[in-house]
């Protein structure tokens, strides 16, 4: 095993037993007692289901991490990447379509193996706990469609890149930087219309309390509302939330039928001055501008990796060849990827308490997006008391507790102010 071979199977267990540690340790965490703050909303047996859905959940998977690491390196260390290359090299296709197949095939070879655990997280572990509302007719419809997509999208992007750095040369990085960009913009634009059809339907919101109340603090932030839409969540899960999709006159607010269900009017407006709070704070912007600047980070250091001889001895790899390069760099950046996204999470955390703060401050009843977190805490079987180490590895959101503290401080603030 040469240098680069040793730094990715190194980074390979470290990062799996970081990840087995702070899982450990967040079990741990959970034994605390019930705060303060949810005390009436969880009784004993709702807080001990909480907890028991969180063990379960962790055990799946670190045992299922557990599982694809120990392929991944079996897999490599018997020569399957070689031996999957010299198959295909063996029909004499070109060097894209080889490159496509090639990465067409250890991307299904990873949707198979990962097919088992999701049946049986969908089908046991969220039945258990009430969750589940996907039948397997939905299951399989919602894998055929993300196979058919994959293939329509995927596959000519795939391809760009391929040709890209087949053919450009030493710029061959910047061509796929500037490609990827306008296809994922593109993406973003159509995906509310034209996508996420296909695996939700869009109903407008009805006229009503609820939609004038969204419609009048709206027009107080001077958001320009395109669109309020029910997404039928309840199709799968019993699980709410809500969200932005798209930009410019695509933009859309989802609210699950879920979430509408189970919460009055101050707390639903409270959640979308929330979601409104990450559109006029920037947040999508920078987080898109951070990404777009990591793919070229990304792209960049992939040229100066390309067909590199050693790179490819540490997999054991016979022939050169730029869909090598492809996997084999992701799988060498995977330390830088493991940074940055810590530093994205962070960054995330940020954002939330940003939002919450501007919920707070701009609508009347902001406060009650503390009600709200609690409840879908409370419907969600959230961990309450998550370890500070696995929420500083892990979470997008602060734990729910500390973001209801805030926001209670920010009402209060608001309140005494002239």
């Amino acid at each position: 095993m040469n240098l680069f071979g040793a730094v990715v199977f190194w980074t390979l267990i470290i990062t799996f037993f970081v990840k087995l540690i702070s899982e450990l340790l967040n079990l741990k965490a959970a034994d605390a007692k019930l705060p303060f703050e949810f005390v009436g909303l969880f009784d004993e047996e709702a807080y001990r289901k909480s907890r028991d859905y969180l063990n379960i959940s962790t055990r799946f998977s670190l045992f299922s991490s557990a599982f694809d690491l120990s392929l991944l390196l079996l897999f490599w260390f018997t020569g399957g990447f070689n031996l999957l290359d010299q198959f295909l090299r063996g029909f004499g296709f070109n060097p894209i379509l080889c490159g496509i197949l090639y990465i067409g095939a250890l991307l299904l070879l990873q949707t198979l193996i990962d097919l088992p655990f999701s049946i049986y997280k969908t089908f046991v572990i969220e039945e258990k706990f009430g969750f589940n509302k996907t039948t397997p007719a939905v299951f399989a419809a919602d894998l055929l469609k993300t196979l058919a997509l994959s293939l329509l999208l995927g596959v000519p992007l795939l391809a760009g890149v391929l040709w890209f750095f087949e053919v450009t040369g030493s710029m061959a990085w910047l061509w796929a930087w500037g490609g990827i960009t306008i296809v994922s913009l593109l993406i973003q634009y159509i995906a509310p219309t034209w996508i996420m059809p296909l695996f939700n339907k869009f109903v407008p919101l009805e006229e009503g309390e609820l939609k004038s109340a969204i419609m009048q603090y709206a027009g107080k932030v001077a958001f320009p509302l395109t669109g309020i839409y029910v997404l039928d969540g309840s199709k799968r899960s019993a699980k709410a939330n809500a969200f932005f999709t798209g930009f410019g006159k695509r933009k859309r607010i989802a609210l699950f039928d879920t979430l509408i269900n189970a919460h009055p009017v101050a707390e639903l407006v409270a959640v979308l001055a929330h979601e409104i709070g990450h559109f006029k704070k920037k947040h999508i912007i920078i987080n898109m501008i951070l990404s777009l600047c990591n793919l070229g980070a990304l792209l960049f250091l992939l040229s100066l990796f390309m067909k590199n001889r050693s790179l490819f001895d540490a997999f054991f790899m016979h022939d050169l060849s730029v869909y090598g390069s492809l996997i084999f760099f992701s799988l060498l950046y995977t330390p830088v990827e493991w940074v940055l996204s810590i530093f994205m999470q962070a960054l995330s955390r940020k954002h939330e308490y940003e939002a919450d703060f501007y919920a707070v401050s701009t609508y009347e009843h902001g406060a009650s997006l503390a009600d709200a977190l609690k409840k879908l805490s409370r419907n969600n079987l959230s961990n309450l008391t998550p370890h500070p180490v696995y929420v500083f590895l892990n979470y997008s959101h602060p734990p729910v507790l500390q973001r209801i503290l805030r926001i209670r401080e920010h009402a209060a603030a608001c309140e005494v102010k002239p």
